[in-house]
């Protein structure tokens, strides 16, 4: 099969629903193999099966270090190779003003969004970046990792470390031939946006249609990005095209941060 990733193995985290089954389904259709994980087994199941025999399944919470070790492991039985490594898997926590915020939704919403990403990033160099002195490691931030976003102290915070640890790792493994980026998308058009704006549209008493133009109102193109438009930054980051992108942070949001 002919395509960017030809002969390559990659895993994509956060696979179940969202960005994480398009991106692997993008990655399969460029020729690799794909290990899709996920904490609903059955929802990656179905994602992977969607892609076919070139995708495989694997439940895993990312920040327990047992479950990422038998991730890795998995696709190294398998494959005997990890070039890529999608780190997707994020939680929005629950929307609190500082004043309310708790220990509890602070550091788990830490765990998924910053540490998962460190614990995945360790295990695949180590199985086999480092031996091999090849690979790509892409990250996903968000706007809010930038600016900061009201009720939102936890994610603001978790997902603005990763863009340092993703510069951190970029320095680290480099010598070894490795990349680490990260992708910063802005609103994407998904479900779980829809239900965020209808959540907000119900406690302001307004129509959900009048929370989205104001939530577009700011950006240039006034537009979403669709799941694909970020799917199609991070597979450039990961491929060869991208072979001198490294520790680098790039925005996909219609143009509202422009740094």
């Amino acid at each position: 099969m002919t395509g960017r990733f030809a002969g390559k193995v990659a895993i994509v985290t956060g696979a179940s629903t969202g960005l994480g089954p398009i991106m692997a389904r993008m990655l399969a259709d460029e020729g690799a193999k794909v290990l899709l994980a996920a904490r609903r087994l059955d929802l990656v199941e179905a994602a992977a099966a969607a892609i076919g025999p070139a995708a495989m399944a694997v439940q895993a919470d990312v920040t327990h270090e047992e479950d990422v070790a038998r991730m890795v492991g998995t696709a190294m039985y398998a494959w005997g190779q990890v070039d890529v490594l999608m780190n997707n898997a994020a939680v929005p926590g629950k929307d609190l003003y500082i004043w309310e915020q708790t220990v509890d939704n602070f550091l788990d919403t830490y765990r998924v969004d910053c540490m998962a990403a460190m614990l995945c990033t360790r295990e695949v160099l180590n199985a086999s970046m480092l031996e091999r002195t090849t690979g790509a490691i892409v990250n996903f931030s968000s706007g809010a990792g930038w600016d900061g976003m009201v009720r939102k102290s936890h994610y603001s915070a978790a997902k603005g470390a990763l863009r340092i640890l993703t510069k951190t790792v970029a320095r680290e493994v480099g010598e070894y031939g490795i990349r680490c980026n990260c992708v910063v998308p802005g609103a994407i058009e998904t479900d779980l946006m829809v239900n965020y704006m209808q959540r907000i549209a119900d406690e302001k008493g307004v129509s959900l249609e009048t929370i989205k133009a104001g939530i577009q109102a700011p950006l240039p193109l006034k537009t979403f990005s669709t799941p694909e438009d970020v799917a199609n930054l991070a597979l450039f980051l990961a491929s060869d095209d991208a072979r001198t992108i490294t520790g680098q942070s790039i925005n996909v949001d219609g143009g509202l941060v422009m740094s």
